[in-house]
């Protein structure tokens, strides 16, 4: 195995583990460590939490919000419409698919991709819960998206790109599967100018607890590249040492020096691109019966 595929392996593992151990958290009536209700143990709160109001909390299991680990709520800034076919990459307890499927209604299709076994069991669990019908939770890797060029109308994601090694790969993937005119509408963190190397390492650790997050400017070419169009980076929230104070402190870097490099550089951001209404997709097939 060369070095770029240990390396990626090596993400996986520790992201599968980390969202198992999320999943078993919740399971057991715990929030997760970046959930929407942390405890003060969590260095990760002011990411996690408040992201869906009551209205939006008292319609998916209580499980289902306590295994969130996103950076934004993608339900409320997607335009979805009923009859839709919806994706979310990286759908952990089915929080966000389960909140799309009650928004493009019973002739719509809510499906939710993850690939840690725990976090499956845990959306499909609440998928029971919820009587959602119109959701189907896949197993795979959001690099190998196991469904049918030109399929989905509506790809979402919470803070799940960032952690894949090969981002490229997820947008081309992303483009593949979306029907010509489809949007892409995912929260993610991403960055802001130039930062040195350990500190956006320490920060990114912090922001996404696991992540490799993209400058915004990058991320915007990275999709244009992959043939979206429309592209544009909306702030949500924008961090400030202040949020980091503790973790910070705990890695042994002095906080006061470090806030003129780190405000305003950490931020979660929607994502929105579409696809060309003459793009449709001729690759090969890369559903469950034909992709290795």
């Amino acid at each position: 195995m060369d070095r770029t595929n240990r390396e990626s392996a090596d993400i996986k593992a520790v992201v599968r583990e980390k969202y198992g151990e999320a999943a078993r958290r919740a399971e057991s009536g715990g929030s997760s460590c970046c959930g929407a209700a942390p405890g003060k143990e969590c260095a990760c709160d002011p990411i996690t939490s408040n992201l869906y109001d009551a209205a939006e909390a008292g319609q998916v299991p209580e499980k289902a919000l306590q295994a969130s680990l996103g950076c934004g709520n993608p339900t409320a800034l997607a335009k979805l419409n009923a009859g839709e076919v919806v994706l979310d990459l990286g759908s952990g307890g089915g929080i966000d698919v389960l909140l799309s499927a009650r928004r493009v209604g019973p002739t719509g299709k809510a499906y939710g991709l993850d690939m840690t076994g725990e976090m499956l069991a845990l959306a499909n669990e609440n998928k029971r819960k919820a009587g959602a019908e119109n959701v189907e939770f896949l197993r795979g890797e959001i690099e190998n998206i196991p469904l049918p060029d030109n399929s989905v109308d509506v790809i979402i994601s919470n803070c799940v790109i960032n952690l894949s090694s090969d981002k490229d790969r997820v947008l081309r993937e992303a483009f593949r599967v979306l029907k010509p005119g489809g949007r892409f509408a995912v929260s993610d963190v991403v960055t802001r100018g130039d930062v040195s190397p350990q500190i956006r390492q320490n920060m990114l650790l912090w922001v996404g607890c696991v992540a490799g997050a993209l400058e915004e400017t990058e991320y915007h070419n990275k999709l244009g590249a992959a043939g979206f169009e429309q592209i544009e980076i909306e702030p949500t929230r924008i961090y400030h040492v202040e949020d980091a104070r503790e973790f910070l402190s705990e890695k042994g870097l002095d906080v006061d020096a470090l806030a003129p490099q780190v405000d305003g550089k950490f931020l979660s951001a929607f994502v929105r691109a579409a696809k060309p209404l003459a793009a449709k997709t001729t690759e090969s097939c890369c559903g469950p019966t034909c992709c290795k």
